[in-house]
């Protein structure tokens, strides 16, 4: 899947560049144990348990180890996003206003609450924005804040070798060898 795909139907896409430098400064305030920067805590909880709900935590870790929420507020914090953290939270606003729960909070609800609410609203900016952004903070370069310990390798099951040997590039050289 491509990125135009992952992004499709988002109010926010983002250029390589700028997931990198969000990925750095989210893995510098995850090491400091920072607080958020503009999310309230539970803009924080809600956010976490949609992105939990989007990549999940069963046998193998999920968004919310991964870091992504850090991956989010580093994002939202540039001011030249503030229309569209306004737009995440009117997003977010109307989710919590579908809710019939005597107002509980969108975190506190059982997973199968969460997924059918997120079902109800797969086809919304809301939503395309933070699967995009999920995905995004999820798989992200490690060294640049996202995929905290890998968790992101770990589920599509790449080995991060840092360098590989050969047989690496041989294909070239049989396919050269054969004169075509």
């Amino acid at each position: 899947m491509d990125s135009a795909t992952v992004a499709k139907g988002s109010f926010l896409a983002l250029s390589l560049p700028v997931i990198l430098s969000a990925c750095q400064r989210s893995q510098q305030a995850l090491e400091q144990g920072a607080g958020f920067r503009v999310f309230e805590a539970d803009e924080a909880a809600d956010l976490t348990a949609i992105a939990a709900r989007i990549i999940p935590t069963d046998d193998t870790p999920g968004a919310t180890e991964a870091g992504v929420i850090y991956f989010l507020d580093t994002i939202f914090a540039e001011a030249r996003r503030a229309s569209q953290l306004a737009l995440l939270r009117e997003g977010l606003g109307a989710l919590r206003g579908q809710l019939t729960t005597g107002g509980r909070p969108i975190h506190e609800l059982t997973e199968a609450q969460q997924d059918q609410l997120l079902r109800d609203n797969e086809q919304t900016p809301f939503f395309a924005t933070m699967r995009y952004l999920t995905i995004a903070g999820t798989f992200s370069l490690p060294r640049y804040g996202g995929n905290r310990d890998k968790v992101g390798y770990q589920l599509i099951g790449y080995e991060d070798r840092g360098a590989w040997s050969a047989p690496y590039g041989f294909y070239d050289a049989d396919y050269a060898e054969r004169g075509e």
